[in-house]
């Protein structure tokens, strides 16, 4: 079996088309289930995130056409041409792609570290799931590993910057001071927590959590008042009427649909006397309707246009990079190492398994020759010709009836097994 990922992320694909073929946290179990089943696989890790969609499996070839046609018949994806965007990998470069992700090598924000709480909650789905159990679960405990490495020995994590702070320095170049600047966050997640944390440090003039569950809303609010004087909290259903007193609005939700359109934003603006509005959107599928960012005093941030503002200041990172790899490159080759010795297992067991028939078979014929009264250093001879006879049996038979073309790769392999100058006994060991 080999081990195969295929997939999509910022790179290949556009936000756009990333949020058609998303799954939310609540689906990713059924779809992996599904996805099982559609493609047989022995073993099947769903990732999907603001940045990626990607399909980690290990199975039979067929394995990888089936998982392209599970993903790219997506209701949602029906009108892309999907496969344009989709990459895969197979085996050692299945591995290493598999690292780089975990440690954030691969995201849009190289070094950002939400990347591996996500990717250990998509192996906890799968595990409960029952589709994680064998070399796939070794892997990914294994990019755990590596990734918690390349934290503490590397200055990647340190230069990492988020796409919350990425949009607070843009409020700032627009605003000037964040004091009098009043913010809605909409949503609880983690990229709303990072946005609330950084604009809550600058002090603004209010901060006011949107949530469909106010309870959650109002406990992340209440969790910066030492930072701004006014925080609180209200339900998604109040952000249409209430949208115009924010000039700030940072947005991640799990929504399947836009919840801010541009007739919420041309009415915002209106009662504000155009007076310009400031918005992010972090999520997949996008919260804001891509139309309000064609609009006059209106600033449209999303992930795809945060990462290529933040991409021009990565030459810092380089060299931390650089370090980074090494150790995926390292924890890859163990990682192999490992897959190799495992497959050897059973070939190694069936080997002993045999030499201890061979091994019973001559020591009873021996016995019985001793029983009789037969010369013990006759009976030793016996004894190593007959083991000799089974041992050399079959690498012989197989050479003299392999077909010319496998010849030489036999004659090889059995060269190797038995070398012209024999090991001594010290070297067996």
């Amino acid at each position: 079996m080999s081990l195969f990922v295929l997939g999509l992320n910022h790179r290949t694909a556009p936000v756009e088309v990333r949020e058609k073929v998303a799954f939310p946290n609540d689906r990713q179990r059924p779809a992996l289930e599904d996805l099982v089943q559609a493609t047989h696989a022995a073993e099947a890790v769903l990732i999907s995130t603001c940045n990626r969609t990607e399909l980690y499996l290990r199975g039979d070839d067929a394995v990888l056409s089936r998982a392209t046609d599970w993903l790219t018949s997506r209701p949602s994806a029906a009108k892309l041409d999907l496969g344009t965007y989709l990459y895969q990998f197979k085996d050692d470069e299945a591995a290493r792609h598999a690292f780089r992700v975990a440690a954030g090598l691969d995201s849009m924000i190289v070094g950002e570290p939400q990347i591996l709480g996500q990717v250990r909650h998509s192996v906890k789905v799968a595990i409960e799931a029952g589709t994680l159990s064998g070399s796939l679960d070794r892997l990914f405990q294994d990019t755990f590993q590596a990734a918690k490495r390349i934290r503490t020995e590397t200055e990647i994590g340190a230069t990492s910057v988020s796409m919350a702070a990425a949009s607070l320095k843009l409020a700032q170049q627009l605003f000037g001071d964040i004091h009098e600047v009043r913010l809605l966050l909409i949503g609880v997640g983690e990229m709303i927590t990072l946005a609330a944390t950084h604009f809550a440090a600058q002090s603004p003039k209010a901060v006011v959590v949107a949530n469909r569950t106010v309870s959650r809303a109002r406990e992340l609010a209440e969790s910066f008042n030492s930072a701004t004087s006014a925080t609180s909290a209200m339900s998604l259903a109040e952000v249409p009427d209430r949208i115009h007193e924010f000039d700030a609005v940072i947005t991640s939700t799990a929504s399947p649909l836009p919840i801010i359109g541009k007739g919420m934003i041309e009415k915002a603006l209106k009662m504000r006397k155009r007076k310009p509005m400031f918005l992010v959107d972090l999520a997949v599928p996008r919260d804001i309707e891509a139309a309000v960012g064609d609009m006059d005093d209106v600033y449209l941030y999303t992930l795809d246009s945060l990462g290529k503002m933040i991409q021009q200041n990565m030459a810092t990172r380089e060299a931390a990079l650089v370090d980074a790899e090494k150790i995926v490159v390292a924890h890859v080759e163990q990682y192999q190492r490992w897959l190799t010795s495992r497959e050897t297992v059973p070939v190694i067991q069936q080997l002993r398994m045999r030499a201890d028939q061979y091994r019973t078979t001559e020591l009873e014929r021996a016995q019985k020759l001793l029983a009789r009264g037969e010369n013990p250093q006759q009976v030793l001879e016996l004894l190593a010709q007959g083991l000799t006879n089974k041992f050399l049996h079959h690498p012989m038979t197989a050479l003299k009836r392999a077909p010319a073309e496998q010849r030489e790769a036999l004659t090889a392999a059995i060269k190797k097994l038995y070398p012209e100058q024999p090991a001594t006994n010290g070297d067996e060991s």
